[in-house]
């Protein structure tokens, strides 16, 4: 896991050169083992390094193959590196134990179709000094980033925002898009960032780039990637596949040359991860979970259970409440690109990085998977009430502002809007899920009118188009919306502040077509994530698979209303550089907020909070 970076197409080698040296110091938090530069009269790719397999000096970057043919600069572990390794050593004399060799060699012997052939996670540029080009690729599921920019002194490209800002060749200005986009979500979805001019690579693309042409292609999607579904497949043969397919990604995520352990919450897909690494481990697993002296927050009581289980060496690191307030400045800080969510990661990640491993294994993904979320459910219920969608829309529209008087709340509100919608289906009311300001209140926010364009809509109107199961359809617009540009981006950026390496198991490219193939019928969510507890029935106690889903659940509001009220005032304030937003609007809410408005919550007025912040630290307007 590293930080790459570079520019192609320069006009000038010394001043380029200078440039990816200041990309790289902006990342030296990603890589503090090692950095590099290579360049010539074309392009310099800049490397900051966090060693993982294969610790050697030899594993340095940016990576040259041995005939001077191949330079690559690789972020993030192509796992099944071994098994290419065996495959292409017929074709090509291996000289190191990286995974970055492997890359190499693969693209000696199939070209850029290599990408088939790798199950990981990864951001390389890799570049071809005979052919001039080169190759900008990012992984299936988008787990790792590379954002990019066109400028007049050619294409930059780096993991991270921050690095291309550093450069002053990319104006701080904000997108009037994005920012919508933002007000909407907490986010801004790939292709866009918050930067207008910045845009990041979507998942499972790659680019080419040549003096004659630049072409961005897509070699993996998740619809048409999918196995098709089979209705006679009976559940054991369902239940048993799955459990290959995850033991066999586990499997592959725990190689590496440095300690390692894996998060435990004590909750259904962190317990799994660890069985099924007990399973194959022949010593203790390295297990860590953030435990919390107030009962409401600690899940202690779970992860102890699950340790217990299964032997694990077991490292509880207790905080109390106001620990991880203090630690909320220090998270914000260390925000790449805004986004409403991302403290909890941060904790998490500090103090198991603290505790001396390099890499760990999370549950993430499971949810989104396996049905885990209540929107699943909303979404089965809506397409089996036919009486919801045969009523006129008129007397819908009216239910629902008699529900909203009766009953203001934030889910009133976003229900009331789905019953206005011209048809209730799941096309139209998805967008309404991760919803956190609604439409017109995002109006009131904006001095000028914008065209309001919700980049979900579109999105879940082509996933809706598709011949997959619902639940399917509901798992693929989870991964390609809240879990790309929320979960993952926030679990790269706060991990990577503390040069931790996080690999996702349920995430692998081959778990998640075929579980998108899998019928409703047997993936229907009864209880949480049931085919996925039931396919580790054995694996599981009781106790964790009936627990109810807890998280972190602090006290936010309270929190917002008393020890992070003036930081929360200061950086509301910050706003105000931020031309197209109404600042007395901002004050409207705020005040909303403190007096307790039930459709003004914590989560309506802490990504705002965030925003004032970055555009504070980052000077953008």
């Amino acid at each position: 896991m590293c930080g790459i970076s570079g520019i192609y197409g320069h006009k000038n080698v010394s001043l380029a050169e200078t440039t990816v040296m200041q990309m790289n110091k902006c990342m030296a938090h990603r890589g503090p083992d090692a950095q590099g530069l290579w360049s010539n009269d074309e392009v310099v790719l800049g490397h900051r390094r966090l060693s993982i397999i294969d610790t050697s000096e030899a594993g340095n970057q940016p990576f040259i193959s041995q005939d001077k043919k191949i330079v690559i600069v690789f972020n993030g572990e192509i796992y099944n590196y071994i098994e290419l390794k065996q495959e292409l050593s017929q074709h090509y004399e291996f000289h190191t134990a990286t995974d970055t060799e492997v890359i190499i060699a693969a693209y000696l012997h199939w070209g850029i179709d290599c990408l088939k052939h790798f199950i990981g996670m990864f951001g390389f540029a890799l570049y071809d000094v005979e052919k001039e080009k080169l190759f900008i690729v990012r992984d299936r599921l988008g787990i790792k980033p590379i954002y990019y920019a066109s400028t007049k002194h050619g294409l930059l490209f780096a993991s991270e925002i921050r690095s291309i800002l550093s450069t002053d060749l990319v104006k701080r200005k904000i997108s009037r898009e994005a920012l919508v986009d933002y007000l909407h979500y907490q986010t801004v979805h790939a292709p866009n960032t918050i930067i207008e001019g910045i845009e990041i690579l979507m998942p499972g693309h790659y680019m080419e780039l040549s003096k004659n042409e630049t072409k961005t292609i897509c070699y993996w999607n998740a619809i048409e990637s999918a196995n098709k579904p089979n209705l006679g497949e009976s559940k054991t043969h369902v239940k048993k596949r799955i459990q290959e397919l995850l033991l066999s990604s586990v499997e592959m995520r725990m190689r590496a040359d440095v300690p390692f352990g894996a998060f435990l919450s004590g909750g259904i897909d962190s317990s799994i991860v660890v069985g099924l690494m007990s399973q194959i481990s022949s010593h203790p697993v390295n297990t860590f979970s953030v435990t919390f002296h107030e009962k409401e927050f600690d899940e202690s009581p779970y992860s102890s259970l699950i340790a217990k289980k299964f032997g694990t060496k077991h490292t509880p690191i207790q905080l109390r409440a106001e620990d991880f307030l203090k630690l909320i400045p220090h998270a914000l800080r260390a925000i790449d690109h805004p986004s409403g969510d991302g403290p909890n990661t941060y904790v998490v990640s500090k103090v198991t990085r603290e505790a001396g491993v390099k890499m760990a294994l999370s549950g993430l993904g499971g949810d989104e998977l396996f049905a885990g979320y209540k929107v699943f459910q909303r979404m089965k219920l809506l397409e089996c009430n036919k009486w919801m969608k045969m009523t006129p829309r008129i007397i819908r529209k009216v239910a629902g502002q008699i529900l909203l008087k009766a009953k203001p709340s934030v889910s009133s509100e976003k229900f009331a809007e789905a019953l206005a919608k011209p048809q209730m289906n799941f096309a139209s009311s998805y967008p309404l899920s991760r919803q956190i300001l609604p439409t017109r209140t995002i109006e009131k926010l904006l001095k000028k009118q914008i065209t309001i364009i919700n980049p979900i809509a579109s999105r879940v109107n082509n996933i809706s188009k598709c011949t997959l199961p619902l639940l399917s359809k509901v798992s693929i617009a989870e991964m390609e919306t809240y879990m790309q540009n929320v979960l993952l981006r926030d679990s790269d950026q706060m991990s990577m502040a503390h040069a931790l390496e996080i690999r996702v198991p349920f995430l692998d490219h081959r778990l998640v077509q075929y579980v998108l193939g899998v019928n409703d019928e047997l993936k229907y969510p009864h209880t949480p994530k049931q085919l996925l507890t039931d396919s580790f029935e054995d694996l599981l106690p009781e106790e964790v698979v009936n627990r109810p889903k807890m998280g972190f659940t602090f006290p936010w509001a309270i929190w917002m209303r008393g020890e992070l009220k003036g930081f929360c005032e200061e950086n509301l304030q910050a706003l105000n550089q931020v031309e197209e937003i109404d600042s007395n609007e901002v004050n409207v809410l705020w005040k909303r907020f403190i007096e307790k408005d039930p459709a003004i919550t914590w989560s309506r007025i802490w990504p705002l909070v965030v925003l004032g912040h970055w555009v504070k630290q980052h000077d953008v307007h």
